[in-house]
């Protein structure tokens, strides 16, 4: 079972060193988050939910600082590209939420996965 979230990020270059200066300052690129998605029902599984709203990052500021984390460089800005899961991972995920929907205040699972990811998944075949 595998999945996992990937952003785009703006980096800020700060260099350590002074009488340094970097042009641009700031550099783009696709950072796939290296800690895979927790399995569905595990501890961290909701990431989706806490962070995400109709598939974009529902709050920047948060968004950058988690980035910062992964990243341990200063992010200007953030923006969540997809959820990509194997076809495991899921059938995994539509059971935990199926289990609890009220926790998501919805009513069915396809509705859950639209209000925080909007059409930002792709299923894989984990080849």
């Amino acid at each position: 079972m595998d999945g996992r979230y990937v952003f785009r990020v703006t980096c800020r270059l700060e260099p350590e060193r002074p009488g340094i200066s970097v042009e641009p300052s700031t550099a783009e690129t696709t950072v796939t988050v290296s800690r895979e998605a927790p399995e569905p029902g595990t501890e961290g599984w909701l990431f989706f939910r806490d962070t995400l709203w109709r598939g974009q990052v529902g709050d920047d500021e948060y968004g950058c600082q988690l980035a910062e984390e992964w990243l341990g460089e200063p992010v200007e800005s953030i923006a969540f590209q997809e959820l990509q899961v194997d076809e495991a991972y899921f059938e995994s995920l539509k059971e935990a939420i199926a289990d609890d929907l009220e926790a998501f205040n919805a009513e069915t699972v396809s509705e859950v996965l639209s209000k925080y990811l909007g059409s930002s998944i792709r299923v894989t075949d984990g080849g």
